[in-house]
């Protein structure tokens, strides 16, 4: 085991803490290195589904003409993934350094007794994006957005996508209670970009920026876009037409628009892009695990649609594609609305494998079976990842289309495969 990987062990050995909601420990963290975050420009971004896509679309704009830190979450191979400049990854060595100054500071000065993995990330990503001097960077949210180890950060704009169905036996009951979890990332006088559409969680994020003075920019009032015959945005002063995207599905169209009105506020303060910058950033925009393609012959999809809004999407970006038969590969955390999701994704089924990914929290795939014979549909358990992509392969035709879906963790697995080595 190397040096990196006896440090990872202490990083993940935190999360036997489970979740610790708050700002008090990350807070404590960032003092120990010198309040880094406050010397930082960012753009800080929540929501149920589309906030990876809107950071991915960003960080590719931006990153054509600045120095650009990118800060999210889950990885899905290692935890480099999640901190960024521009599209270099955190090497090993740096990761190394600042895990082991942070573990010194907090065993010197007597830090929090007990803080999580995300904690210890978070604080060491702002640092090494000050120390790297970035022009802004762009941080997901974890989970939520009030308590959430981010929300430390006063940004120059913030951004809350949607409000959907998760997270609800931590965020709230109803979508109004999740809402005013995600509200909590807005600031006093900075303003919010919103794409929320349904009446009662925009009532609340409504009533949360008034309150603190932020002002509003909401989608299909201030800025809008069309699907049809192009792609085409329009905000409070750009009006740009047959815009191309480097992310499949018509979901996508919303979260670049979201992008877009950034952007373009940006540009009110003082950031230079050229419409070049903004047409190539977002044609060249990528997002891994997410509606990515490998292969022909058959074609292989990812997608880690985890809850039901996002199998939703994702059930209409299978009807835009073309192929006879559908063989589902999925894996599916066992706290997640997993029978509601089965629902969506199931009818459009030819054949399913499931397994279960290397996760505690895993569902045991033989539920996912018994779920896919009540639809009729060939149903079988694979042992684990490789398994599962050898046999969807095998029965597969030259026309027909592999997807795999359900978490993250199982997108990760069988993406490991693909590029691995099956």
């Amino acid at each position: 085991m190397g040096e990196l990987e006896r440090e990872l062990q202490y990083l993940y050995g935190l999360e036997r803490f489970g979740m610790i909601f708050g700002l008090e420990n990350v807070s404590e963290l960032l003092h120990h290195l010198g309040n880094p975050h406050l010397r930082l420009k960012a753009i800080h971004i929540t929501g149920t589904n589309g906030k990876g896509s809107v950071c991915a679309f960003l960080h590719s704009v931006l990153g054509r003409r600045y120095k650009v830190g990118l800060y999210t979450s889950p990885h899905l191979h290692r935890v480099n993934e999640r901190i960024k400049v521009n599209e270099r990854e955190i090497e090993d060595t740096e990761l190394l350094e600042l895990i082991r100054l942070l573990r010194t500071k907090v065993e010197e000065k007597g830090g929090p007794q007990v803080f999580t993995f995300f904690d210890f990330l978070t604080a060491i990503a702002f640092f090494y994006f000050a120390q790297q001097s970035v022009d802004i960077a762009i941080v997901e949210v974890g989970l939520g957005g009030r308590l959430d180890s981010t929300n430390v950060l006063l940004p120059l704009v913030s951004v809350i996508t949607n409000v959907g169905h998760d997270h609800m036996d931590v965020l709230g009951p109803t979508l109004a209670d999740v809402a005013r979890e995600k509200a909590g990332i807005i600031k006093e006088g900075r303003p919010l970009v919103c794409g929320e559409r349904k009446d009662a969680p925009l009532k609340v994020i409504l009533e949360e920026a008034q309150m603190k003075g932020s002002e509003v920019l909401l989608l299909d009032r201030d800025f809008t876009y069309q699907a049809s015959p192009k792609f085409s945005f329009r905000g409070r002063r750009w009006h740009l037409e047959g815009l191309e995207l480097g992310l499949m599905g018509k979901h996508q169209l919303i979260n670049a628009t979201l992008a877009l009105a950034v952007l373009e506020l940006l540009e009110e303060m003082g950031f230079t892009l050229s419409e070049e910058d903004v047409r190539l950033g977002l044609k060249e925009t990528k997002w891994p695990g997410r509606l990515e393609t490998f292969g022909e012959g058959p074609k292989v999809v990812l997608d880690g649609a985890h809850n039901p809004e996002g199998a939703r999407v994702l059930r209409d970006a299978l009807r835009e594609m073309a192929y006879c038969r559908l063989h589902l590969i999925v894996g599916i955390m066992a706290d997640k609305p997993w029978r509601e999701i089965l629902q969506i994704i199931l009818p459009l089924s030819d054949r399913v494998i499931a397994f279960r990914p290397s996760n505690p929290r895993a569902l045991e795939p033989q539920r996912i079976v018994e779920e896919a014979r009540l639809y009729g549909l060939d149903a079988v358990c694979a042992k684990e990842a490789r398994e599962a992509l050898q046999m969807a392969l095998d029965f597969a035709g030259p026309n027909d289309l592999v997807l795999v879906t359900g978490s993250l963790f199982a997108v990760a697995e069988i993406r490991e495969a693909l590029l691995f080595g099956r």
